[in-house]
């Protein structure tokens, strides 16, 4: 989808109904920082407010996700693109938060092993070993508690016996017995136990 495109879409049928930034902020209920973004093309509205916005802007969210008014004989295949685009950004954004998944774990991790390893060999008063002991057990146990709700918040689990996709809670995921990203659970479809692996999408 193209950003600025949209943005200059919002922005134009926001001034065709009268609203400044700042009004159509209030009516939803966000900043009118937040409008701004969109009609630079900097952010684009959450999908838990495109339909208020819409209402607001007298547009329908397909006209919305293409940034321009749709003929009624061209509405199908704009809408079919779309949501074949909002697809692929989810999964881009599914991609990039399991990437820093990693990016926040793995350094920490380490550096949790080297101050473990430090007070284990390294000659220090005994305060000052127990001090760095449970300074690197917290760190490493706080940091893989972000990394698995990160994990569980994105994409979803497909069970290996039916094929059914979802997303557990949190505690059902960090409980887990797992392999990397693979996780053993029970499907709350088919009520088996299996590896659920991790997906980006609801479907294929």
């Amino acid at each position: 989808m193209d950003q600025i495109k949209i943005g200059k879409f919002i922005a134009s049928c926001r001034k065709e109904q009268g609203l400044t930034q700042s009004a159509l902020a209030e009516k939803l209920g966000i900043s009118d920082r937040a409008v701004s973004k969109w009609e630079t093309g900097r952010s684009m509205p959450d999908s838990g407010i495109m339909l208020e916005l819409c209402d607001f802007l007298k547009i329908n969210v397909n006209e919305l996700l293409s940034g321009e008014k749709i003929m009624a004989e061209s509405y199908d295949k704009r809408a079919e693109e779309n949501l074949l685009s909002m697809k692929r950004e989810i999964e881009e954004k599914n991609r990039q938060m399991l990437r820093t998944e990693y990016l926040i774990a793995i350094p920490t991790v380490l550096a949790g092993i080297v101050l473990v390893f430090v007070a284990s060999f390294v000659s220090m008063p005994m305060w000052l070993r127990v001090v760095l002991l449970a300074f690197a057990l917290v760190m490493i146990f706080a940091v893989a508690f972000i990394a698995v709700g990160i994990e569980q918040k994105t994409g979803y689990y497909a069970c290996q016996k039916c094929g059914y996709r979802y997303v557990p809670t949190y505690w059902q995921t960090n409980l887990a017995l797992h392999i990397g990203r693979t996780r053993y659970m029970k499907c709350p479809k088919c009520g088996k136990r299996s590896w659920h692996r991790k997906v980006l999408t609801k479907e294929d």
